[in-house]
């Protein structure tokens, strides 16, 4: 299917899909084995890309957001968690429910009107905000009349 025959929504899930790993490089598993893929809301604005991650117990200095080959978003977190064990003797927990992100690492290929040169992040209350301004889009074309002398 050409990208024509898309619906807009589809070329933008197309052009903002994750980009997955390949399974057959066994140094990168090696070296990406328990990061963990953390779910995203893309937002499409006529002015910006937003990207929203919720990220409980991150701080602002655990978080990495980068572009990679001049149009790949990478956002990415090596935190490893700590437990938290009870200072008394023969103490241990029954059950850990509440886990935080550890390690993890998204890729999203941006669309051709993405500012990479404008990007912000910001991490509050939990949730990470990452905003990719799009260029302004070129002036449509003006028919001038043409007068003959």
């Amino acid at each position: 299917m050409s990208l024509l025959d898309m619906d807009l929504s589809g070329v933008m899930n197309n052009l903002l899909n994750h980009i997955h790993e390949n399974p057959s490089r066994t140094h990168e598993n090696k070296e990406n084995r328990g990061i963990s893929s953390i779910p995203v809301d893309i937002l499409d604005t006529p002015k910006e890309y937003i990207f929203f991650m919720d990220l409980p117990g991150l701080s602002k200095s655990e978080i990495q957001v980068t572009v990679e080959d001049e149009n790949t978003l990478v956002i990415k977190s090596n935190r490893k968690r700590k437990r938290q064990d009870s200072e008394d003797e023969g103490c241990k927990y029954l059950r850990l429910e509440r886990r935080a992100p550890q390690k993890f690492l998204r890729k999203f290929r941006l669309p051709e009107n993405a500012n990479v040169s404008a990007i912000t992040a910001k991490c509050e209350n939990g949730v990470l905000n990452v905003v990719v301004e799009k260029h302004t889009p070129p002036p449509k074309s003006k028919t001038v009349e043409v007068a003959i002398a």
